[in-house]
């Protein structure tokens, strides 16, 4: 795998009509969803501590942006990892994403209809990292699965996934999953909008009180909007595990892009 540092000169315009920055002395990279790709989670961890080594001292904060888990095939080693990376760098920060709010229904409070649910958005393959076979796993059906997945998961991990935030501002910047309602004000937003929302966030024309980074929503290349900067790029699929880095005035994109 060819590993790329993609660097953009392109000012990004803040909520006050300047560019958006970060406090002096702060830099911040931020990691777009990850989706059981522990590969790519360790081969970008590793571009991202080189270029922060490079650029020199700064209080630095790294962020995921949620979604860790479904779709590819190791999201307990994702997991893992994160869970020693936070106790590792006291400056890790955790977003919940969506997937992780159905995880955690799927482990919390079971049920046919939630396991369902958990299984067609990527599920499967959460479950099978945790140990379950393909021929275990093809004989349960979904009341059956439901009561599989508390036991396999570990309490622990669970508990780590709890603790997730649902959003982050720094300087200029909030960092969300999903994305903000519009006419809401941040400090306002409820968890399903930050976790979920799409259409009406993504088309939204104009600025907002803080320039919004975000996942969630796919897109081959980085999106760069006047509100908003996406940079989910379907990692599990693509082979393509985008982050951002940000400091002053000046951002950056680091990718693992074959």
């Amino acid at each position: 795998m060819v590993l790329r540092l993609l660097k953009r000169k392109k000012d990004v315009v803040g909520p006050r009509g300047r560019k958006a920055s970060i406090p002096e002395g702060e830099r911040v990279y931020a990691i777009g969803d990850i989706h059981g790709r522990a590969d790519l989670f360790d081969a970008l961890l590793a571009k991202i501590e080189a270029d922060d080594t490079a650029r020199g001292t700064a209080e630095t904060t790294l962020i995921l942006l949620g979604d860790l888990v479904d779709r590819g095939p190791d999201s307990r080693g994702v997991v893992e990892r994160a869970m020693k990376l936070g106790a590792r760098r006291g400056n890790v920060r955790f977003l919940a994403g969506n997937h992780e709010e159905v995880f955690l229904e799927a482990v919390r409070s079971p049920s046919k209809e939630v396991a369902r649910f958990f299984y067609r958005i990527g599920g499967r393959e959460t479950v099978m990292s945790y140990g379950l076979s393909e021929e275990e796993m093809n004989a349960l059906d979904h009341a059956e699965l439901a009561q599989r997945i508390p036991q396999v998961v570990p309490e622990e991990h669970a508990a780590f996934i709890e603790a997730f935030e649902d959003s982050i501002a720094i300087g200029d910047y909030l960092f969300v999953h999903a994305g903000v309602k519009p006419d809401v004000p941040l400090d306002s937003q409820k968890s399903r909008h930050l976790r979920w929302i799409r259409e009406e966030f993504l088309e939204h024309k104009g600025r907002l009180d803080k320039l919004v980074v975000h996942g969630h929503t796919i897109s081959e290349e980085v999106e760069e909007r006047g509100h908003r900067i996406g940079i989910d790029t379907g990692a599990w699929e693509s082979g393509k595990l985008t982050a951002i880095g940000l400091e002053g005035t000046e951002r950056w994109f680091i990718d693992t892009a074959e």
